[in-house]
């Protein structure tokens, strides 16, 4: 027996919304795998420590063995060099001698400082000297590896998007001022949890909790809002497009497992500008390096809040305009199937986007 019209047309419905899943598929593996299959240095900034010949000799030849890998330059003195790791100005700072030293800075990434290790522990065993390590900016007590201010981010980054998802779906009947008001309590709870979890349970920072709370708040409303103000005119591709952005190309770029000096340039490029590396790198700043260089994150934030608040009104004023054009039509019982047939397709976006 064939199959009937409206089996085939259930058919087509389902294969129709499978393509979601599959371009899932493809952007996650090109996204992740893309940024994360291969880590090598680049232009990784390294100091050595000593003004004599037998220092810039060092220098000149790390620099010609990593082939582009090192940018390895000359400091004056000890102090120096801390200075600038604790300004993020490099990643390593190699002392010679008879007890050889290395200065790390742990807090600006972990994988960083560990590639720096690697590199300099060939360098003090080829002088058949033990290298002694020494971090200037540590992690938190809680945070032994540096990476939980990344799945923080993963945290606040699901909540939020996921709740684009629901005011989308369920709430697509309400007014964008509504909808705008429930993003905005929506990324305050988001924050509050993200903040717990940073402090009272899992102690992934030490101080400047008050700080981390901010910033987890105006990540999490730039997300809802950018995604809110993208419903009105992606319906139901809004959680595609939500999970490239704040996913995909979010996640990967945000350096919280390799910053840009260990990723192709493609990543780098968008961690300079991303609201995930904003976030990250404005954590890092807050907590671990007195504040350094934060205004610079927190703009990135901004922008992207501002962004998301543009998207918002814009996308009011054409609901407003759709909204005069049907009463003008009054199609009457037709438009009351349109409808339905609307308020089906923003519960089956919905249930996707949560099932995912």
């Amino acid at each position: 027996m064939s199959a009937g019209p409206s089996t085939n047309g259930a058919l087509r419905h389902v294969l129709g919304h499978l393509l979601t899943p599959l371009l899932m598929c493809v952007g996650m593996g090109l996204a992740y795998l893309g940024a994360f299959h291969a880590p090598a240095p680049h232009d990784l900034r390294v100091d050595v420590v000593g003004s004599g010949p037998s220092a810039q000799v060092l220098a000149q030849t790390l620099q010609d063995k990593g082939a582009g890998a090192l940018d390895v330059r000359t400091v004056a003195d000890r102090e120096t060099a801390v200075a600038s790791l604790r300004e993020q100005g490099s990643f390593g700072a190699y002392i010679p001698g008879q007890q050889p030293e290395l200065l790390v800075a742990s807090g600006s990434s972990d994988t960083s400082a560990m590639a720096v290790e690697k590199l300099f522990t060939k360098v003090a065993a080829a002088q058949d000297a033990p290298l002694k390590v020494t971090d200037v900016a540590p992690v938190a007590s809680g945070d032994p590896t540096g990476q939980g201010i990344f799945f923080l981010l993963v945290a606040l980054s699901i909540g939020s998007y996921a709740s684009v998802a629901v005011i989308g779906g369920a709430g697509a009947v309400l007014p964008m001022r509504i909808r705008a008001l429930l993003a905005a309590a929506m990324s305050l709870v988001v924050s509050l949890i993200g903040t717990l979890f940073a402090g009272p349970v899992f102690h992934l920072v030490d101080q400047g909790l008050g700080g981390v709370w901010a910033m987890s708040w105006l990540y999490a409303a730039g997300i809802l809002l950018v995604g809110v103000g993208l419903h009105t005119f992606l319906r139901r591709w809004t959680t595609l497009g939500v999970m490239v952005l704040f996913v995909m190309l979010n996640f990967t770029s945000s350096g919280g497992i390799y910053r840009p000096e260990l990723q192709p340039g493609f990543f780098g490029a968008l961690h300079a500008f991303w609201n995930g590396a904003g976030f990250v790198e404005g954590v890092r700043s807050h907590v671990y390096f007195g504040g350094h260089a934060l205004g610079g994150h927190v703009l990135v934030l901004a922008l992207w809040f501002l962004a998301g608040a543009a998207l918002v009104v814009t996308a009011g004023a054409v609901e407003a305009r759709r909204s005069g054009a049907e009463k003008a039509e009054d199609k009457g019982k037709e438009q009351a199937g349109e409808k339905v047939g609307a308020a089906e397709e923003s519960e089956e976006e919905m249930a996707e986007a949560v099932a995912v």
